[in-house]
Order: structure tokens, then C-alpha cells, then sequence
């Protein structure tokens, strides 16, 4: 596609992709207009390029998906960096240790009971939980319907609380 060509589509479906940006952004307005020009700016300057494997506005929510998704990832590193210098301030309390030690072996417990899972229940439960997405945006992450998303994701959520509870006993 031509520059000008790119550009008149963009235009036209604005709204939808507009719509589509607040979504990804929690409804977050000012976050949805960074994520929409951030995309716009990706579409005209090559480093996102429509190939024509699917239908444009399909390609863009893709796009617009993946900016806002980066976004996120860019802000979390950003807290923890905040959170890691805060803690190393000489007048912030210590941490106590029972708590870490505590924490820690959550932390295990948990991830051993996610590695015990089959692989796509594991995915969906890992991209909703961690990755913020929505069920219909794991679906089309890893490439499975809506419903076969949505029964992973139940019986993944029953089957950790299983591993989990086991572990507790």
C-alpha cells in the first residue's frame, strides 16, 4: 500500500480503531490516544506493515493491540524500577524476612501448580492473568476459537485451585 493509500484508510476507520484503542487502554482516554498515534506513527513509518494476509481494519486492531500491550509492559517495568529504588533507600523500613520467606514459597507453589497444567490451559490462564487480556484476545493470541479459549480457561481455573488446595493440605 501507498503512503497515501495508508493514510486515507487510516482516516476512514479512525472511530472504529479509535473505539478499539480505548478497549486495549481500559477505557483510559489519554492512554488510548498515545496508543493511537503511537500506531499510526508504527503504520506510515514501515515498522508496522500491512502484508495483506487480512482485511486492514483486521491488521490494525492487531497492531493497536500489541502498542498498548507494550505500553503496559513499558509501565510495569517502570514501577518495579520505582518500587526496587524506593526499597533501597536508606529510610525505608527493611523488609521482614518471615513475610519474603512466606511470599517466596507462593510464589513456587504457584508456579509449579501452573507448570502442571497442560499447555494451553496454561497459556490462556498465563495471557488473561498476567498479560491483561481478555479471553477473545487469548483466543486469537494463541490461534484457538472463542469457546474453545473460554473451556481452557475454566478448567485451567479449576484445576490450579485443585493443585493449589492439594499443596495446602
Amino acid at each position: 500500500m501507498q503512503r497515501t493509500e495508508l493514510e486515507a484508510e487510516l482516516e476512514r476507520i479512525h472511530p472504529a480503531s479509535f473505539g478499539w484503542a480505548l478497549a486495549c487502554c481500559r477505557w483510559d482516554r489519554s492512554e488510548a490516544e498515545e496508543v493511537q498515534q503511537e500506531t499510526v506513527l508504527k503504520v506510515l513509518d514501515g515498522r508496522a506493515r500491512f502484508d495483506g494476509r487480512s482485511s486492514f481494519r483486521t491488521w490494525l486492531f492487531a497492531v493497536i493491540r500489541r502498542t498498548a500491550a507494550e505500553r503496559r509492559r513499558r509501565a510495569a517495568v517502570r514501577r518495579v524500577a520505582l518500587i526496587r529504588w524506593w526499597r533501597g533507600r536508606p529510610d525505608h523500613p527493611a523488609e521482614d524476612p518471615e513475610r519474603d520467606v512466606a511470599r517466596a514459597a507462593e510464589q513456587r507453589s504457584l508456579t509449579e501448580a501452573l507448570a502442571a497444567l497442560p499447555a494451553r490451559q496454561r497459556q490462556v490462564l498465563h495471557l488473561v492473568f498476567y498479560q491483561d487480556l481478555a479471553i477473545r484476545e487469548a483466543a486469537e493470541v494463541i490461534g484457538v476459537s472463542l469457546g474453545t479459549a473460554r473451556t481452557h480457561y475454566e478448567r485451567g481455573k479449576h484445576r490450579l485451585r485443585e493443585l493449589l488446595n492439594e499443596e495446602a493440605e
